[in-house]
């Protein structure tokens, strides 16, 4: 039986739901269904929630600088000292005591990046292969 786009619905059973609505104009299948998926849906949040545990506080703090340094060291195609020069000139706005964790974490977030996970910087396939071709060459 085939996947809807819905948690565990079957595709024929969200499309008896919609062909109800379209056709009958009788909503009470789909409600149950989207019911039925949303606490599917639920009930895995929790399981993965559970499973991942509570979001780092201070990444949260600093999500947008953390996104925007490494955004920067992307599209200017820094090499890894030009990016560490960046990165240390950057630190030195947030207060003191935050400052090695931040370059700590930018520097693992640097050196984690791939095809898979560039997209969360907000920069384009041709810069972060740009960059990339860079930061190889000067490692």
């Amino acid at each position: 039986m085939e996947k809807s786009w819905i948690v565990d619905v079957p595709r024929d059973v969200y499309v008896q739901g919609l062909l109800g609505v379209y056709e009958r104009t009788d909503a009470s299948l789909l409600k149950d269904v989207f019911i039925y998926a949303y606490e599917r849906s639920a009930a895995r949040y929790a399981e993965v929630r559970q499973t991942l545990g509570d979001p780092d506080p201070f990444r949260l703090r600093y999500r947008d600088a953390i996104r925007q340094v490494i955004s920067e060291v992307i599209t200017q195609k820094l090499s890894p000292p030009a990016a560490k020069d960046h990165l240390v000139g950057y630190a030195r706005q947030l207060p003191a005591p935050d400052q090695d964790s931040f370059i700590n974490v930018v520097e693992a977030e640097l050196l984690a990046l791939h095809e898979g996970n560039f997209a969360r910087y907000r920069v384009t396939p041709s810069q972060f292969a740009a960059w990339q071709a860079v930061w190889k060459e000067k490692a």
